[in-house]
């Protein structure tokens, strides 16, 4: 069982650490989520630059009244002591009813809490058909455990 997900990271705290933000996100929580970022945090989110917790829930509370049924799911591509880069893919619709699927690249630095310091992301959106949705579990909840995620997942 693990007792910390603070650095030094090893590939299994990083692995849950990562895990551990999927949920989160998953939960469209804008408080919940911005727990875990210390509270200088600095952001890069595409071409938006992000500082500090308030910031930070604003920008995701925006995020989730655009994004509609909105499903993450996140993959642990490498690690250090103090940063974890992950590669992601999530789903969402537009108020029209327009389906996006966004791929992207973070890279994440810790403090020695384990709060993340500083987010760096890169997303680039891909339009898609309903039919060609890959995320479905329940809205709000983590991706099962028997999901295949990003690996198994083009």
């Amino acid at each position: 069982m693990l007792t910390s997900l603070a650095p030094p990271f090893t590939l299994e705290t990083a692995t849950a650490k990562v895990r551990a933000a999927e949920d989160a996100w998953n939960s469209r929580d804008p408080d919940r989520v911005a727990m875990a970022y210390s509270e200088d945090s600095k952001w890069r989110n595409r071409s938006a630059f992000i500082n500090g917790r308030s910031e930070i829930r604003e920008f995701l509370a925006g995020k989730w009244s655009d994004e509609l049924d909105y499903r993450l799911a996140k993959s642990l591509w490498a690690y250090s002591e103090y940063r974890i880069s992950v590669r992601f893919q999530y789903e969402y619709k537009t108020a029209e009813g327009k389906w996006f699927r966004a791929y992207g690249n973070e890279n994440w630095e810790f403090d020695a809490e384990g709060l993340m310091k500083r987010r760096e992301a890169s997303i680039n959106d891909v339009p898609i058909s309903e039919e060609e949705r890959k995320f479905y579990w329940p809205l709000g909840e983590p991706r099962p455990e028997d999901h295949p995620g990003i690996p198994d997942v083009k």
